[in-house]
């Protein structure tokens, strides 16, 4: 678990967005809970950090973190054979870009999992030495074999948890389709990997599964991409890898208490991207529940939480639920790095309690978003053109709505917009696979409210 320790861990801040005010006999309550961390993680542009060097000496390594890199090898990444020198270029860049004393290693993916380096179940430090040795380690790589990636992950899992840091960050790289391991196996992989260690993945070309990619870079807290153009993969890989060098924090929850009565209904990251997490909480004490948040460096991320409440009568008022970020420490305790409260006020006036609050409002749409993207096109694959038609227009009308115009412009490319206001659009008669797949996988990806 992370030590927490003010002396080099960001701070974090915890602000609640609500209408407090319910309808005499309401008993629903949401709010967006904004979490900040400032003054750790990533450097702004600034040198990072040096290593401690009595922990390098000591053969651990400086900073407090480990990284696994994990190459798809398949035969497919022979095709074109540009792919294969493009993935071992951006896994060099990736390695150029580790801080001094991380731990790390490289994996290379077929139906089975091989130690590219260092090799014996273990992992090196980060320094120049070693960042060349990997490099040379790459040039050997070659394409050939299936693709079972819950064999790729349990390594990485393997090999992250033998070292003794707080911080463990996966990234994954694969072309193809899981072909040679069932669904469930994964699945089982996922759940087993899940809370030990992050993972972004990539998926490169368009031979992929994007549902594959995105439930395992979902279910471990990590980011999840679609490089369609090989060549932009050492660009891709150099700031995912700066990201994950970023990160000081780990293992924070969002921890959520409520009164006697009173019961989470749902909690959902909505920023930046949408994350259900209502399942996975954790139990940690009467009427308290655990939701996990992952790593953090410096960021901000926005929470949509919603809570049922009894109703009650006029001028009552209660708090809700208490939002706290706790971070575990290894005695077993935790540590609260802040706090949030979410209200309920029963009011007659009408304008009050029908009133809905600006953040709500539109980290709602942003869900909704992300939802008539999904089914629009899974509506488009299944032959469903007037519900592929109607889903999608509601997904233009609501990115136009938001401001979401990264979002519109991947819509664009999908559907023709008579006009955006109503939702009004054609399908287009031949839509690229990337341009598709592009869609799908970034249909999560959320703005924040527009400055007043």
């Amino acid at each position: 678990m992370a030590n927490f320790s003010k002396s080099n861990a960001p701070e974090f801040s915890v602000e609640v967005y609500q209408n407090e005010y319910l309808p005499e006999g309401g008993n629903e309550v949401s709010a967006i809970v904004t979490v900040t961390s400032t003054g750790g993680g990533t450097t702004g542009g600034m040198p990072l950090p040096a290593a401690d060097p009595a922990r390098v000496a000591m053969g651990g390594p400086g900073p407090d973190a480990a990284v696994v890199l994990m190459v798809d090898c398949s035969g497919s990444m022979d095709y074109p054979p540009t792919k294969m020198r493009n993935a071992r270029d951006a896994t060099a860049a990736a390695i150029d870009t580790v801080r001094d004393g991380v731990a790390f290693a490289v994996v290379g993916g077929t139906h089975l999992a091989k130690e590219v380096y260092p090799g014996n179940g273990r992992l090196a430090v980060a320094d120049p030495a070693t960042r060349a040795q990997a490099k040379e380690a790459l040039r050997k790589l070659s394409a050939g074999g299936g693709t079972a990636i819950g064999t790729w992950l349990r390594m990485a899992d393997r090999l992250l948890n033998s070292a003794d840091v707080s911080i463990r960050h996966g990234i994954l790289l694969t072309d193809g389709r899981n072909e040679h391991e069932s669904p469930e196996a994964l699945r089982d992989t996922l759940d087993a990997c899940a809370g030990r260690f992050t993972c972004d993945a990539r998926g490169v070309g368009t031979d992929w599964e994007v549902k594959e990619v995105t439930s395992i870079a979902s279910a471990l807290l990590g980011t999840a991409d679609i490089v369609a153009d090989p060549a932009g993969l050492a660009a891709d890989f150099t700031q995912m890898m700066e990201t994950a060098m970023g990160k000081e924090v780990a293992d924070v929850s969002l921890r959520l208490w409520t009164p006697q009565g009173s019961t989470i209904k749902f909690v959902k990251q909505v920023a930046p991207t949408v994350e259900e997490l209502t399942a996975r909480r954790a139990e940690s004490g009467p009427r308290s529940g655990d939701y996990p948040t992952g790593s953090w460096g410096d960021e901000s991320r926005d929470y949509h939480v919603c809570v049922e409440v009894p109703s009650a009568g006029v001028g009552q008022e209660m708090l809700a639920a208490r939002v706290s970020l706790v971070l575990p420490q290894g005695d077993g305790s935790v540590t609260t790095l802040s706090q949030g409260l979410i209200r309920a006020v029963w009011t007659d006036d009408m304008a009050a309690s029908t009133r809905i609050n600006p953040q709500v409002a539109h980290y709602t749409g942003q869900a909704e978003l992300a939802q008539v993207i999904q089914a629009g096109l899974d509506d488009r694959k299944a032959g469903d053109m007037d519900g592929a038609t109607a889903k999608l227009g509601r997904a233009v009308q609501l990115a136009a709505a938001s401001g979401n115009e990264d979002t519109a412009k991947l819509l664009a490319k999908v559907v023709d917009v008579v006009d955006a206001a109503s939702g009004t659009v054609r399908l287009k008669a031949k839509v690229a696979e990337a341009d598709e797949m592009t869609l799908e996988t970034r249909s999560t990806k959320t703005v924040r409210v527009k400055k007043q």
